[in-house]
């Protein structure tokens, strides 16, 4: 069997690195196709001994690109198409049908209540979304939560499968000399309190509202990792408040060379805990990370643990959605550090339940079920 997988862009961001990793554990032979910006997340795949197709598409209504995409599907004779990210997913999935190919899988990754990755809803890309779903076999929700929001959009219940996001949750494990090394690196004192962040700098993240909160408490740094359109903005808040020498801004963090930052694992071990405070996430997948680090972690909403039984990840807590909610859950945490409040705690079982091999299984057993009639008939011609 013969895949390739369609994706918007290859840039550093959640879906890019879970795509990434996930063809590290596909047991089949998979091609990329980046419509746009083929970056680092690229670079990362080639190295893995993948090979990536750049379509250079020129924007949403670049129709240019179809027949270049239909062509690539039709030449690589491939028996699966999977498509990640809105755009991939309209284009690669009309240009799988143009090139006969049925066994037409997306993933959603990025489907809040009022938005889709990033950008408010619209009737007309709800329009568009669910006619190009049509051309598909199964679209692939990364939690429960975005399967239910599938469904209240139209999308029928039997062409659903919810696979989750995994980790390798051994990269995260904490050992107190990577924690010694990080502070080193990033000029943190060993003493200090940090409250560490992840994620794009945009404003559906609600970092604001955390610097705001961080700032409050003494001498606490904010370890804030990712880029985006908000940095400046966060940094003259930095200003106004008094603390920018209190706020560290690594960038983008990744395993490759040319990244920005350090690996995310050396990152988290400098924490003391993780703030999640955005209202909107389909999945969570920071939140599973600091919990394989070991990390407590105060999340606003993670549909990776909010749909578990709450023994199942002890170490996360759920604040409600206000400013003082914030305020008063980081104030509660750093009394208790101020006390002597172990800085790591057990990894939970949720993380086990998250492993990457488990959803890798799972879109495999979605493969064969979308492509086996195919290839037994292509077997039986031979």
């Amino acid at each position: 069997m013969r895949a390739l997988h369609i994706i918007t862009g290859l840039g550093v961001g959640g879906a890019e690195q879970q795509l990434r990793l996930l063809l590290r554990h596909l047991p089949l032979d998979c091609d990329v196709a980046t419509l746009t910006n083929p970056g680092p997340v690229a670079t990362g795949i080639r190295a893995d001994g993948r090979r990536v197709f750049h379509l250079d598409m020129r924007g949403n209504r670049d129709l240019s690109a179809l027949p270049r995409l239909t062509g690539l599907i039709r030449h690589g004779r491939y028996d699966v198409v999977h498509t990640h990210l809105y755009r991939a997913c309209v284009y690669g999935r009309a240009a799988a049908r143009l090139a006969g190919v049925r066994a037409v899988i997306a993933t959603e990754h990025s489907l809040g209540a009022a938005q889709i990755e990033g950008r408010p809803l619209s009737l007309g890309n709800q329009a568009l979304y669910l006619a190009s779903e049509r051309l598909g076999a199964t679209t692939v929700a990364v939690s429960d939560t975005v399967a239910r929001r599938l469904r209240d959009w139209g999308v029928p219940r039997p062409r659903i499968e919810t696979v989750p996001n995994g980790i390798e949750a051994a990269r995260f494990r904490f050992a107190p000399a990577a924690r010694k090394g990080a502070r080193a690196l990033l000029g943190i004192p060993p003493g200090a309190y940090v409250v560490g962040a992840v994620g794009r700098l945009v404003p559906g993240k609600r970092f604001d509202g955390l610097l705001r909160s961080v700032s409050a408490l003494p001498q606490a740094r904010l370890l804030l990792v990712g880029d985006g359109p908000e940095r400046e903005n966060l940094l003259r808040l930095a200003s106004e408040l008094g603390c920018a020498d209190r706020m560290l801004l690594p960038g983008e963090s990744s395993d490759l060379p040319s990244s920005s930052a350090p690996p995310l694992p050396v990152l988290l071990a400098a924490m003391d805990v993780l703030a999640s405070p955005s209202r909107e996430e389909a999945f969570g997948l920071v939140v599973l990370e600091a919990l394989a680090a070991g990390l407590p972690v105060l999340h606003v909403t993670c549909p990776a643990i909010d749909e578990l039984p709450a023994n199942e990840a002890p170490g996360a807590r759920r604040i409600g959605p206000e400013p003082a909610d914030l305020d008063a859950a980081l104030q509660q945490h750093h009394r208790a550090w101020a006390l002597g409040l172990p800085t790591r705690l057990p990894v939970p079982r949720a993380v086990e339940r998250y492993d990457i091999s488990r959803s890798a299984d799972r879109l495999m057993a979605i493969y064969e079920r979308a492509a086996g009639a195919r290839i037994g008939n292509q077997v039986s011609e031979r």
